[in-house]
């Protein structure tokens, strides 16, 4: 897509909020919107830093229930899904394309303040808010998890004063039904409670290009009891208790590029007996419901998740106060899922089980006085993580003679992971209008790791090569030959993989422990009562990590180092129009060391396999802008836009189109050499983001509402990999067989999604009828490519869905 036509609906938006916005209607005044950013309760516009706040309110009328749905109203936020079904999160550029279950994201989750370590955890938070604050930058001083891209905390809806209560019922396409509902209020004259709930049942939305077959159906159930307690004034204490259970269906994948690993069976000089029924396939149709996947093994999910926070408030002056959080988290799941968009089994992760819990502390001291603002603390980790997954890949190239048939293996992964933290903030007033503000945390981790790739049973059908698990037969006969030590042979369900003395049996085990100092200076300046400029700079790391992946070798489960950004942001906040017009901006620049990455590295016996890998050196610069107008009485026009650039300084490595060749000795080695990036963007880092939105409120005679908004959301190109935008097979894999749905398969094209909404509001308040829509206009988008040992599938966003939501709240 041209990028003018990208730039202009965004520009002509903020251009006509600012032209309606200046020419003197009379209209109402915007809310006041307060954050916790800085761990104490603040106008956002008093806060130096870029937020983007979306509150509870436009989250139900606008029918966001996840963070793939959030993402659309906050421009710089980027989702994609994995072939594990883990979400990852890209902000402003920064992010970690990492689908391990247990691996630390860029952007950092909360909820109440309390950390959610790992992103799939945050699944079902959603629900019953009072806001979502979205903090941009390095977010390594003042909440509990290092981040080098930034912070989502979501603010849960308290017990009030009164009793209230409350639910709405939504019924929609592909038979959706969901309800939500909450009861709140009093139970005491020191005592006040809020329970609330939301499901969701609905049928599949993707077909199978191969036969009359369907997936994608969702049925989860969250609910959420906190519980407050307020003893005397000078004490308060909160518990609250999140659960949900999760048995939708994981998204499959679209077929789009075909590379085989094996075009000729060395131990038979023919061609692998599994190409034809692969170079039958046709790639999937560019629709938002095609898909495919296994029939034998159809995508299932079974997800069970609860949560205890616990925190106490006790004033110990009329400045001062200390503060305790705690929570304990556990996630369990079992799935399978298809990793390759086909309906043969090339790379398919069934049977897979994955465990996580975690235990997370902090307690801190602060003190809020006319001149001075303070914080110092400490908070502690305690997780472990476990995963099981099966690979099936009976129909890829690499069940050949030359590899004993093999077609099954297992990845066993469990991880302890210990962290403390001390940190500490001031913001000190020089004068009425400058602020100086200084922070620090050092923090020390340490992950231990004992990784096993096991030689699962063989599949049933498939060729025996003597010992039940082929993978079995296959690395005792590498053992010896390439090992320098004896060993035992390994049987069904043995550690497979190659130690240091290339001999398979024994388990991965290694510890990473790293230490660092994040940091940030700033600066507020309030020119006048309404406009608020501000500078920071900051130093942000995020913690290593071990990958799960099939390995052949020991090299291949080694960890990536923590990584590192220095950022550089100044920015303003102003209200204007007597509060009719909220105008921000920010232009940031970071120096982006050591990023953490999924790739692939040539494996010198099956080729090009998974692993992680940093890069020495990226950055990444841009600006931000959004606006916000109350133009009419009932007119209100919102647009925002972030616009990246970043750029590769200094990495080579392997990319999706290098070549392997044999050498004297038979040993693969790449072809060309290493892939120089030095100049590439970084993938999922789209130039432009945006957003527009408006709605207009008409009053009626006896006082109820009806309204109706529209919101457009979108980006440009961006890529799935280092070199998508300038790589495709050369000649030579097109002479072997390879071949693309389009030349450049790695880069994902630019899309705009348009989702509507039109409703009533009775004159009390009480009922609510929204009819809405998402993606009304059914564009088709990727969000993430994802390559196996022989082809590469992509995901895409979800098709046209509309609804009718009735609520009641009394």
């Amino acid at each position: 897509m041209n990028k003018y036509f990208i730039k202009r609906p965004i520009a002509i938006g903020i251009a006509s909020v600012t032209m309606f916005a200046t020419n003197g209607y009379a209209a109402s005044v915007l809310e006041e919107i307060i954050v916790t950013a800085n761990k104490r309760s603040e106008n956002i516009n008093d806060v130096g830093l870029s937020i983007s706040a979306v509150s509870g309110d436009q989250m139900s009328e606008q029918k966001l229930s996840s963070l793939e749905e959030i993402s659309s109203v906050v421009p710089g936020l980027v989702f994609s899904s994995s072939t594990s079904n883990t979400p990852i999160f890209t902000l402003r550029g920064i992010g970690f394309n990492e689908q391990s279950l247990g691996a630390y994201p860029a952007t950092s989750l909360y909820i109440d303040e309390a950390p959610m370590p790992f992103p799939v955890l945050a699944s079902h938070a959603a629900y019953d808010l009072e806001r979502v604050e979205v903090l941009k930058g390095p977010q390594g001083i003042l909440f509990g998890q290092n981040s080098t891209g930034g912070a989502i905390n979501f603010i849960s809806a308290k017990p009030g004063q009164e009793f209230e209560a409350g639910a709405d019922v939504s019924i929609g396409n592909y038979a959706r039904k969901e309800l939500n509902g909450f009861v709140s209020g009093p139970l005491s004259d020191t005592v006040g409670a809020r329970l609330s709930m939301t499901s969701l049942q609905a049928d599949e939305w993707q077909k199978s290009s191969s036969r009359n077959d369907k997936n994608g159906a969702q049925d989860y159930f969250a609910g959420r009891l906190i519980v407050e307690f307020n003893p005397t004034d000078r004490s308060a204490y909160m518990f609250n208790i999140n659960a949900w259970q999760d048995d939708s269906d994981p998204q499959a994948q679209q077929y789009i590029a075909y590379n085989p690993a094996i075009t000729v069976d060395g131990a038979t000089g023919n061609p692998p007996g599994t190409l034809a029924a692969i170079n039958a396939q046709k790639f999937s149709a560019e629709d938002t419901e095609a898909a495919d996947w296994s029939a034998d093994t159809p995508p299932s999910s079974a997800r069970d998740f609860y949560q205890l926070v616990a925190r106490g408030d006790w004033d110990l002056s009329d400045e001062m106060t200390l503060t305790a959080l705690t929570t304990y988290q556990e996630f369990e799941q079992t799935q399978d899922t298809d990793g390759d968009g086909l309906p043969l089994v090339l790379f398919d992760l069934a049977d897979s089980y994955g465990e996580i819990d975690t235990w997370i502390s902090e307690i801190r001291l602060s003190s809020v006085n006319a001149s001075t603002k303070w914080v110092v603390g400490a908070n502690i980790e305690e997780s472990n993580t476990a995963e099981d997954q099966t690979l099936r890949y009976v129909d890829s190239t690499n069940y050949t003679d030359q590899n004993a048939y093999i077609n099954t293996s297992g990845i066993s992964l469990a991880q302890d992971i210990s962290t403390y933290a001390m940190f500490g903030n001031l913001d000190y007033s020089l004068t009425d209008q400058l602020t100086v503000k200084v922070g620090a945390r050092y923090t020390d981790s340490s992950i231990k790791v004992n990784s096993c790739n096991y030689a699962a049973p063989n599949m049933t059908g498939a060729i025996d090569a003597g010992d039940g698990a082929n993978t079995a037969t296959l690395f005792n006969s590498l053992g010896n030959a390439l090992g320098t030590v004896p060993f035992t042979p390994i049987g069904i369900n043995g550690c497979y993989t190659l130690n240091n003395n290339g001999v398979p049996g024994d388990p991965y085990v290694d510890e990473l422990s790293e230490d660092n100092v994040s940091w940030r200076l700033g600066a507020d300046y309030g020119l006048s009562d309404d406009t608020l400029v501000y500078v920071n700079i900051s130093k942000g790391y995020k913690s290593g990590s071990y990958p799960a992946l099939a390995a052949a070798n020991f090299f291949q489960l080694d960890p990536v180092t923590q990584e590192s950004v220095q950022a550089y942001e100044v920015g303003v906040k102003s209200s204007l129009m007597d509060n009719r017009v909220q105008l921000n901006g920010a232009a940031f620049y970071y120096d982006y060391k050591d990023k953490q990455l999924r790739t692939k590295i040539l494996d010198p016996i099956f080729g090009f396999l998974d692993t992680l890998d940093n890069v020495p050196k990226t950055e990444i610069y841009g600006f931000e802008t959004d606006i916000t107008a109350q133009v009419t009485e009932g007119l209100r026009l919102t647009a925002a836009l972030t616009y990246l650039q970043s750029e590769v300084k200094d990495y080579k490595g392997v990319s999706f189109t290098s070549e392997a060749i044999r050498d004297g000795s038979g040993a693969l080695v790449l072809a060309t050499g290493e892939e120089d990036f030095s100049g590439d963007p970084i993938p999922f880092t789209p130039e432009l983001t945006y957003m527009l939105d408006a709605e207009y409120t008409m009053v009626l005679s006896g006082g109820a509402e009806v309204y109706a908004g529209v919101n457009l959301n979108g980006q440009s190109e961006s890529d799935a990999a280092f070199g998508g935008n300038r790589l495709s097979y050369t000649p030579s894999q097109q002479a072997g067989g390879a071949r693309a749905i389009k030349d450049k398969f790695n880069e994902m094209d630019a899309y705009s999604v348009v989702n509507a909404r039109m409703g009533y509001r009775s004159d009390d308040g009480t009922w609510r009828v929204t009819l809405w829509g998402k993606n009304i206009f059914d564009e088709y988008y990727t969000t993430n490519v994802i390559a196996s040992s022989d082809t590469s599938a992509r995901l895409t966003g979800r098709s046209r869905t509309f609804g009718l939501t009735v609520g009641y709240s009394y």
